[in-house]
Parts: structure tokens; C-alpha cells; sequence
């Protein structure tokens, strides 16, 4: 095998053109094996190894500097630059992470996990070189679908006011954005399109087309309009680009090798100032089921290489319970719609998406947008529900303070992958939204901790009108827990071990969502050696229960809070204010102050001590005289 002997990317450009085809589908083998056992971003990484391929014959990797938007399409990058030996390890507890990182290769330019972010990083090292007086090229590979986040506009035309040499973005366009989601961007050409001269010859090609049969008109209309289309989407980077202060080149085949490196060579040796590559690539690349489903095999977990099927819990997962709801609600409720930022399937708005097309609404990578459309749809009497991974809300925060909660609008913001999310890492885990969303005023924080109260809160919050309301819920399979709840009551607790405070009980568990269940694990571990503790689920987070809670305060000497997030500004440290004059010792337990790594999420818990046997001893330990 080829790929064997590469162990240093400096081999790749001593490769000739036959042996760079060959590597690249040895490649794509590599990757769909380890993607088939482990999971991950499949279908983008297949797209770029051509590309990958051609940037390691031209640039050294270790002096110019690439950065990678998002970095969910460098699979191939990391196993070209001395990772193959650890490619196994993709996205597991120790091994190598999904996305570029710094800390695990001098390779990577920057470490990366959210999207749009690469032309501005690129930039800042250019930026350096220049001030430090080095030589070197900085290039971002951007996706298309990144382009609908601002900050990569706002990069492009910083980019294009400094003018730095040798700087280059590699558009990398695989048709899943730029004509479809980047509708904005076709409107560029507008004047063009309702020009007299334009539209007359139009009219006369139409003209002449009425005298052939139905049949061949119909197709012959057809075809002019999709050329049409297809000049538009060649024509409209170029003007964009080129009116920004890029050179532009393109479009070229980012599966042809040969021409990618000579047009390489030709811009890295001839060209100066800042040049924008347009590289027309197809994501999932060389693997069938990737091919026909890019959107499906985006993000995968691991599935069956040869079939390219996924294995199936046969439950429900919050998402998708979360999707059925809102389709049901919606049914009855005409003024709901559904915002997203391009995650439909992610959140599970697939079915919404279909049976309320003129009702959902997909703003691309843009989550700023999302909320700030929400907030003008709500003053107008539209009840949107925004669905947004914990991790991307965390771009938005000033939307959702100054266009959201400081009007007091209605929007409800459907907080998906709360929690750690296992094996995207660092830059995935949901571990901040309670901390956040917390500081808000006229904010309503929701956590269930099942599919049942998932339901009711979704239900309650489509008629709520005062205000926001955030409602955060873990990935994974919905736990049902059996329980009927017909009206959801905001700031109302339950309590599960069906004991009241009155009991005098000496110790009581209160938990925020899902940790229900790790607390009623860790309160079945201790009832063995004789404590019962009153377990409570907190169900509202903002407002919280404060009458149960000045009750449990006073007959409690110990009060333990569990959350799936971030301790230092978390539920359990606001329950620590309410009670700071109450007799009740309030001990926190949830994520420290730290980043989690990747890797199954059983492991991540056991690494940070949150697992029902850890947490037991600890309770155990404090509870000693």
C-alpha cells in the first residue's frame, strides 16, 4: 500500500500522478472503515481528499499554515500528517480528536469545532507573520456551508481591506449550500436578471421555444432554466469575491489532483494579495451510501460499511420526540413555526420541515440570525421555536439577551445536546447553557427528565407569552418514566421519592433534568447501607421551586444538587444563594472547571467523578461525623 509509506506528509509531492489516485482511494478505504467503528463526520472528509491530497504535494504543513473550518472535513489531513498509526483511535477516550487540534499536532494550525471560523483565524496568523517578519502562506479550507455564518463575511472583507500576500481561502463547495441554503446571495445578480436587455431576449427565446411540441418545450424550458442556474452560481462568487478584494480562481474540480496542484503552484508562485479557490467537490466522495445521502452521513454513528446502514435503538431520542411534539402541536396551533441553523435533522425538525414547509425555517450556519428573526416574528404574534445545540446557543448570547429577553418576546429556544455529548469533544460538550441562560432576566430555564415531561413543557410553552422560555434537553434515547403529567407549572418541583420535607429527613437530592436518574441511582447505592435520601426532581431551573426549597433548607442538614453542566454558575450554585441563611450544607455536583475531552460518554462521567458510585462515596464521605 501506498499510504504505508507515507509517514511523512514531505513523501506526498514526490508521488506521481497515478500513485496520488491511488492513495486517495486508500484513503477514503481508511476512512470509511475507522468512521464505520467509531462514528464522525464521514461524508465531508471523503470530499477533501483530493484536496488534502494536492495542498501536501504544494505546502509544507509544519512552516505554512492551514487552518480547517470546523474541521470535520480533515480526516484525511490528520492521517497525511503522522496520525495513521492513531487514526484507529478517532474519537475516542484517549486517542485523536474528530476536529483539528494544536495540542496534537504541529500540523494543525488552530484548533477548531464551531464552523466560519477559519478565514478569520487564517487572517490573525497572517496578521503575526507580517508583524513578525516571517515568510510563510496562510490558508483557510472553508466549506460552503459555512459561508452562511457572518463571521466568515465579516472576515472576507477584513481580509480584503489589509490585502495580505500570500494568503489563501479555498472555498470548498459541495453543492450542499451555495445555491441552496445562501439563497441571499443569488440576489446579487437581481439587476442583471430584471434588466431590459436581459429579459427581452428572454421573452424572444421563450418566443420561439411555443412553436415546439408540449413535451419538448417543457423540457427544453427545463434545461434553459437550469442553465440559467447553473451560470448564476459559477457568475456570483466571482463578482462577490472580486468585489471584496479577492482574486478569484475557479470553479475547479477538487477531484481532479493534477490540476488542483498546478493550479495550486501557479497561485502560490504567481499570485499576490489575497486569492479566493473555488473548489467544486462532492461530498461522501468514493462511498455510495455518503454519496446518495450526504446530509444522512454528515455526522454518523457507527454503522455497517458495507450496507451503509446505522444500528437502530428502537427509541425514541429526545430529538425526535422533541420533533414529533412540535409537529402535533403545530397542527393545532397555526401561529408555531420552527427555526433552525442548519441542524433540521440534527433536532429533529425533519418531519415538521415536510408536513409545514411555509412554517420552517432553515437560516444555514447563523445562529444570530436565528434568534433575531425569532424575535421579529414574535412581535407580530408568530410563536417561534428555535432549535439550537447547546453548544452553537453559545454564539447568540447577546441575541438572545438584547433582541429576546430584554423585549420580553415569546420565542422558545429548544436547547438540543445538553450535557456531554461524548465523542465531538471539547468543542461539542453542552455544559454552559444553565450557567448563561441563568444571568438573564424575564428567561424561563426548563430541564425534563423524560420524554413525558418533554412533551408537557413544549405544550405549556407554546401558549406561554411572557417572555422566553429555554427548554434543555441531553442527547441520546428519551427515558420514559411512566409518570402522567397533563399541565406543566413552571417553578414547581417534584418530589420523586414521595416524601415530604416535613419528614425531617436528614439529607435530600435535588436534580436538574436528566441527572434525575444519576441521582436516583446514586440514592439506591446509599439506601444499601441505610440512607434514604428525598430525591427531587427540579423540573423549572428559572424559576426555581423556592418554597420547596426554604422547606428542605430548614429540615435538611444536607442539601445535594446534580446537573448535567457546568458547577460554577449552574443550578446547584443559585440553589447556594437561596440557601446561604438556612442551617442545610449545599453540596454541588456536576461538571468541573475545566474542558472535557472526547470519548464515550460513560468514560467522560467517570472521569469527572459524576457516575452513581463515585458520587455515592463522595456523599458517603461528606456525610461522616
Amino acid at each position: 500500500m501506498i499510504l504505508e509509506r507515507i509517514d511523512k506528509p514531505a513523501r506526498i509531492s514526490k508521488l506521481g500522478n497515478d500513485e496520488l489516485e491511488k492513495l486517495a482511494e486508500e484513503i477514503r478505504q481508511r476512512i470509511i472503515e475507522v468512521v464505520a467503528k467509531n462514528g464522525g463526520h464521514i461524508a465531508p472528509s471523503l470530499g477533501t481528499v483530493d484536496l488534502t491530497l494536492a495542498l501536501l504535494s504544494v505546502f509544507d504543513p509544519l512552516k505554512d499554515r492551514v487552518v480547517w473550518d470546523v474541521g470535520h472535513q480533515s480526516y484525511a489531513w490528520k492521517i497525511l500528517t503522522g496520525r495513521n498509526e492513531r487514526f484507529d483511535t478517532l474519537r475516542q477516550y484517549g486517542g485523536i480528536s474528530g476536529f483539528t487540534n494544536r495540542d496534537e499536532s504541529p500540523c494543525d494550525a488552530f484548533s477548531t469545532g464551531h464552523s466560519s471560523t477559519s478565514i478569520s483565524a487564517a487572517l490573525g496568523i497572517a496578521v503575526a507573520r507580517d508583524l513578525n517578519r516571517d515568510n510563510y502562506h496562510c490558508i483557510s479550507v472553508i466549506g460552503d456551508g459555512a459561508l452562511t455564518g457572518g463571521m466568515s463575511f465579516e472576515a472576507l472583507n477584513h481580509t480584503g481591506h489589509l490585502q495580505p500576500h500570500k494568503f489563501i481561502v479555498i472555498l470548498n463547495d459541495n453543492a450542499m449550500s451555495i445555491s441552496k441554503n445562501v439563497g441571499g446571495l443569488q440576489k446579487y445578480m437581481a439587476k442583471m436578471y430584471a434588466s431590459k436587455s436581459y429579459n427581452t431576449l428572454k421573452k424572444q427565446i421563450w418566443d420561439m421555444s411555443s412553436s415546439l411540441p408540449d413535451s419538448i418545450r417543457r423540457r427544453f424550458i427545463y434545461g434553459a432554466q437550469k442553465l440559467e442556474e447553473s451560470m448564476m452560481n459559477i457568475l456570483v462568487p466571482n463578482i462577490i469575491f472580486e468585489d471584496l478584494g479577492f482574486k478569484y480562481v475557479g470553479p475547479i474540480d477538487g477531484h481532479d489532483i493534477p490540476h488542483l496542484i498546478s493550479i495550486l503552484k501557479r497561485v502560490k508562485n504567481y499570485m499576490v494579495g489575497p486569492v479566493l479557490i473555488h473548489v467544486v467537490t462532492k461530498k461522501g466522495k468514493g462511498y455510495s451510501p455518503a454519496e446518495k445521502d450526504a446530509s444522512g452521513f454528515h455526522g454518523v454513528g457507527p454503522f455497517d460499511n458495507r450496507s451503509g446502514k446505522t444500528a437502530c435503538s428502537g427509541k425514541l431520542s429526545y430529538s425526535e420526540v422533541f420533533g414529533n411534539t412540535l409537529c402535533d402541536l403545530a397542527e393545532k396551533q397555526k401561529n408555531i413555526v420552527a427555526v433552525t441553523a442548519a441542524m433540521s435533522a440534527g433536532t429533529g425538525l425533519s418531519n415538521f420541515e415536510q408536513q409545514f414547509s411555509n412554517r420552517f425555517f432553515d437560516v444555514g450556519i447563523a445562529e444570530q440570525h436565528a434568534v433575531t428573526l425569532a424575535a421579529g416574528m414574535a412581535t407580530k404574534g408568530i410563536k417561534p421555536f428555535v432549535a439550537i445545540y447547546s453548544t452553537f446557543m453559545q454564539r447568540a448570547l447577546d441575541q438572545v439577551i438584547h433582541d429576546v429577553a430584554m423585549p420580553k418576546l415569546p420565542v422558545v429556544f429548544c436547547i438540543d445536546r445538553a450535557g456531554i455529548v461524548g465523542e465531538d469533544g471539547a468543542t461539542h460538550q453542552g455544559v454552559f447553557d444553565i450557567s448563561f441562560l441563568s444571568l438573564v432576566p424575564n428567561m424561563t430555564i426548563l430541564a425534563p427528565s423524560c420524554a413525558e415531561e418533554l412533551q408537557a413543557m413544549l405544550a405549556w410553552a407554546a401558549k406561554h407569552e411572557d417572555g422566553p422560555v429555554a427548554i434543555r434537553y441531553p442527547r441520546g434515547t428519551a427515558l420514559c418514566r411512566q409518570i402522567t403529567l397533563h399541565v406543566f407549572e413552571p417553578g414547581k418541583a417534584e418530589i420523586v421519592s414521595g416524601h415530604s420535607p416535613s419528614d425531617n429527613r436528614v439529607v435530600a437530592f435535588l436534580a436538574a433534568g436528566d441527572a434525575l436518574h444519576t441521582a436516583m441511582e446514586t440514592a439506591k447505592l446509599l439506601a444499601a447501607n441505610g440512607l434514604e435520601p428525598l430525591v427531587v426532581n427540579l423540573r423549572s431551573l428559572k424559576p426555581l421551586d423556592e418554597k420547596l426549597l426554604l422547606a428542605l433548607g430548614k429540615s435538611c442538614s444536607h442539601i445535594f444538587t446534580f446537573e448535567n453542566g457546568s458547577v460554577i454558575g449552574g443550578v446547584g450554585a443559585h440553589i447556594q444563594q437561596i440557601l446561604q441563611l438556612e442551617n442545610a450544607r449545599v453540596v454541588n455536583f456536576g461538571y468541573p472547571d475545566t474542558f472535557i475531552t472526547h470519548g464515550k460518554s460513560d468514560i467522560l462521567k467517570g472521569l469527572i467523578g459524576f457516575e452513581p458510585e463515585q458520587l455515592a462515596a463522595r456523599v458517603s464521605e461528606i456525610l461522616q461525623p
